[in-house]
């Protein structure tokens, strides 16, 4: 299994760039995370199109930790010397690992690659595999933020989303995260459900907020394709009702002392989640497991995007490669890549980070932004990239100004 580098892709005159332009070299390297996926979980919701599936009773935990590892060394060489920030375990369900599994997947990678000191790791975990001793567990291998998908308190919601614990569950799952020694959590909390009115969906916000997380992610649910809800659509509220439940939910959630800094996400002060900040805000990310993506930078200018193989069989499968393909993003598709991701934020970026992550000048921005700040989507701020309110609202509308 090899990595090989695209060839140098051509480019449009029209885009700034000719032909022969020379990509610009990165002043600086960004921040580096560690995506790894688990894809198993108990059971596939109807709403859900990540990539996940159906677990066997016996997990393939030490073939799946090796491949792992294998994966992450043939990533390595685009790392060499750096360190990482942060490390995140999506799924799927990745609670449904044992703490000796991740344990020793945990040691594995930093016999690759140094953590910082103060490095961020997330576990995802569903309310219906907690277990105290063995959240403790996860807490003694230095796992220091858990992400729990509670969706919602309701037993009827629950139902229609196909989760797997129920409304005490989800209770109880927040209290044992605290009892373990997790003082950094986030609930992921949906709204918009089947049925759901603007009542039962603040009661969901106001269960969420009284069990005191550090961070809240809280989203409408939207149908998607491959999914069962996208083949057998439910019925859900107006959007007059769900206008008023992100109204009034937003300003609930101010009240209690949660920052909005993303489009769907809110904090504690001094709480955000710092890998999903180094998404947003272009930095690199290795992605191992099923179907994970990456995004790595090198000093000369390239910068990557990477995916791994999609089924768990074929992952473990010997006689396959673990990455399945990658793109060398070509110069006149940066300004749209770094914008897609930076203007989710509510506070946007600095506007020189743009400079510092693509190489890029920002006058190769000017028009673009000239036509989105007289359509009220950006602000007229020459120091930061910020959407404005209603630029968040329309944020696809928005980035059409920048792609070329």
């Amino acid at each position: 299994m090899t990595h090989d580098s695209p060839a140098q892709p051509l480019f449009l005159g029209e885009s700034g760039f000719s032909s022969e332009s020379p990509r610009p070299a990165l002043p600086h390297l960004p921040p580096l995370s560690l995506y790894i996926h688990i894809p198993w979980c108990v059971r596939k919701c109807p709403y859900c199109d990540f990539n996940s599936h159906t677990a066997s009773p016996v997990l393939p935990e030490q073939e799946y930790v090796d491949a792992l590892l294998a994966d992450l060394d043939l990533d390595l060489p685009h790392v060499y010397g750096r360190e990482l920030q942060s490390i995140f375990f999506g799924g799927g369900t990745p609670s449904l690992f044992s703490a000796d599994a991740l344990g020793r997947l945990l040691q594995g990678v930093e016999q690759r690659i140094r953590f910082a000191s103060d490095i961020e790791i997330t576990l995802e975990a569903n309310p219906g595999t907690f277990e105290q001793v063995k959240f403790s567990a996860y807490r003694g291998l230095g796992i220091n933020r858990l992400s729990i998908g509670i969706q919602s308190f309701q037993e009827s919601k629950l139902k229609a989303l196909g989760r797997i614990h129920n409304g005490g569950e989800a209770i109880r799952a927040a209290d044992m995260a605290r009892q373990a020694g997790f003082d950094n959590f986030n609930l992921d909390l949906m709204h918009g459900l089947p049925d759901q009115s603007q009542d039962e969906a603040l009661d969901d916000l106001r269960q969420a907020i009284a069990l005191a997380p550090t961070h809240l992610s809280w989203y409408q649910l939207t149908l998607e394709p491959n999914t069962v809800f996208w083949n057998q659509p439910p019925v859900l509220p107006e959007d007059d009702i769900l206008w008023d439940i992100q109204e009034t939910g937003q300003q609930l959630l101010a009240t209690h002392g949660y920052a909005q800094y993303e489009v769907s996400a809110y904090a504690q002060p001094g709480k955000p989640a710092r890998h999903n900040l180094n998404y947003w805000a272009f930095g690199d990310f290795i992605g191992i497991g099923a179907g994970a993506h990456g995004k790595l930078s090198h000093p000369d200018g390239r910068i990557m995007r990477t995916w791994k193989t999609r089924l768990p069989k074929d992952y473990l499968n010997p006689d396959k490669p673990f990455q399945a393909g990658s793109k060398l993003l070509p110069l006149d598709e940066l300004p749209f890549e770094f914008l897609m991701n930076a203007l989710r934020l509510t506070n946007g970026v600095d506007a020189a980070l743009f400079r510092e992550r693509t190489g890029l000048s920002l006058d190769s921005l000017a028009e673009a932004r000239r036509q989105a700040e007289q359509k009220g989507l950006l602000h007229q701020d020459p120091t930061r990239l910020i959407a404005t309110p209603q630029g968040q609202l329309f944020l696809n509308d928005l980035l059409q100004y920048f792609l070329i």
